[in-house]
């Protein structure tokens, strides 16, 4: 990314806002709980959550990017900060740490491919959130749409020039309105699942729901699961669809958001759809074979490695290989052949072990 930014860029590739969970993450649970029953899982990690997995994975892949949270007062968030700032060079600068506040914690169980999650926190106190108002000067901007709610952070992040890309949970008024979503109208691009868009445009097909909803924003990326991912853009025509990458799938808790930031990277780096499809695919998919939402994003060292053995394996799909033949003038060779695989910090089954400073 360093060769794509000119002089008078602004510092920062991304901003973000949201809430930082401590994320607990049990697997290799056979079943789900039972009631009345004890379960024991196989496996368990601890790492930051929530908004931590979308600015872990932009940051893993280049990106200079600015978080605005709140961080409880307790070892959970000084752990969080620790982990964001000084393990992954994310800028918390708009972030701050409220006094006497406990932080936000999420636990979340994996089993049969899905995951089942239980969240406690509060909101922190009014006159304590980060008020991102005033954002920095960003090349990009992630947004959480929620129906009836206006972020006048957006509005100013977009008239100063930063590429709007709106992300969306279930709406759980059941209205599924788009006319709800006030921010939809500064998005450059709006990522929904398939049965998110398919209740926001009134249609039975995903593909033709990514369609209808070029009419409310220049690109409009609808993600199918195990089927993959399909783009429009508006403004030229173009479609793209690309199939998911088979893995062995160990934690898929954040996945969507690593899709989200492999799309940003691709498009803040002018890709053509097709690849900014196939990256963000295989940033997601690499990033479910580990532990937790944020500390399993992949960095381009994961990504060169998969690269490099794909292409030494007998019997690939030539066409599929083509697929993802742009790798070829990303992935610096030496990176290629001297990298090894996941180098970065992991989630570790309890926070104990290392302490800041």
């Amino acid at each position: 990314m360093a060769a794509l930014r000119a002089p008078d860029e602004p510092p920062c590739d991304v901003f973000l806002t949201g809430t930082v969970f401590l994320d607990i993450i049990f697997t290799g649970l056979d079943t789900a709980p039972v009631r009345g029953t004890e379960s024991w899982a196989r496996g368990m990690g601890s790492s930051p959550g929530g908004v931590a997995n979308m600015a872990t994975a932009l940051a893993r892949l280049g990106l200079r990017t600015s978080l605005a949270a709140s961080f409880g007062d307790d070892h959970y968030g000084e752990y969080c900060w620790d982990a964001l700032e000084q393990g992954e060079h994310i800028d918390l600068s708009p972030s701050r740490t409220v006094p006497g506040w406990h932080s936000p914690v999420t636990v979340s169980m994996a089993y049969e491919g899905e995951r089942t999650m239980v969240s406690h926190g509060h909101e922190p106190p009014e006159e304590e959130q980060p008020a991102p108002a005033l954002p920095p000067r960003s090349r990009a901007a992630v947004a959480s749409l929620m129906p009836g709610r206006r972020e006048p952070w957006v509005a100013h992040a977009a008239g100063a020039g930063a590429l709007i890309f709106g992300d969306v949970g279930w709406d759980d008024t059941g209205a599924w309105d788009l006319a709800a979503l006030p921010d939809l109208a500064h998005c450059e691009a709006f990522l929904p699942n398939a049965a998110e868009a398919m209740r926001y445009t009134r249609t039975d097909c995903p593909r033709r729901a990514a369609h209808a909803l070029t009419e409310h924003v220049p690109v409009a990326v609808v993600t199918l699961g195990a089927e993959g991912a399909y783009g429009v853009d508006g403004r030229t025509g173009e479609a793209a669809e690309v199939p998911a990458i088979a893995v062995e799938a160990l934690d898929p808790t954040g996945a969507g958001d690593v899709f989200v930031a492999g799309f940003v990277t691709g498009t803040l780096a002018g890709w053509p759809l097709a690849d900014r499809l196939a990256f963000a695919g295989l940033t997601a998919a690499l990033s479910v074979q580990d532990f937790g939402g944020s500390l399993s994003a992949p960095g381009w060292a994961e990504v060169a490695a998969w690269w490099r053995t794909v292409q030494s394996l007998e019997g690939q799909d030539p066409v599929g290989l083509r697929r993802y033949a742009f790798l070829d003038a990303l992935v610096p060779e030496p990176l290629r052949r001297d990298t090894a695989p996941w180098p970065r910090r992991r989630a570790v089954p309890t926070i104990g072990f290392r302490r800041s400073g």
